[in-house]
């Protein structure tokens, strides 16, 4: 949580300062080396629509293991957002490639929800 508000506020100082502040090279948005080197993981495979027990089983453990996956690819952008020699376009670009994460996992988390919803409503339905 520490390190998104710091580049939160990284990406507040580069929309704040004024054009007579920054060098217009430095507002060039792109990821710096070391963090090119963080790997963004693929998100799990699809969840079959009409996915069974053990098939939400499996996509869980997916899901776990993509999560772990996305606090490593975190972990590297924070430790490249310390470097003292990026730019605040550098810097916006950590930012907007964690903010890009946090929404995929998002993603991956509702999909999940959304099948394990549709399996207990087909069970709670064939029950009663």
């Amino acid at each position: 949580m520490k390190r998104l508000l710091v580049l939160a506020a990284a990406a507040f100082l580069l929309n704040s300062a004024s054009a007579q502040d920054v060098d217009p090279a430095d507002l060039e948005v792109v990821l710096p080396d070391d963090a090119q080197k963080c790997v963004l993981p693929a998100s799990p495979d699809a969840i079959p629509e009409e996915a069974g027990l053990e098939e939400l089983k499996v996509a869980k453990a997916q899901v776990a293991e993509f999560q772990g996956k996305m606090v490593t690819f975190r972990e590297c952008l924070a430790g490249a957002d310390e470097n003292p020699d990026n730019t605040p376009g550098n810097k916006a670009a950590i930012v907007n490639s964690y903010n890009y994460s946090v929404e995929m996992e998002e993603r991956v988390a509702n999909r999940f929800n959304e099948a394990v919803r549709a399996y207990k409503e087909r069970t709670a339905a064939a029950e009663g």
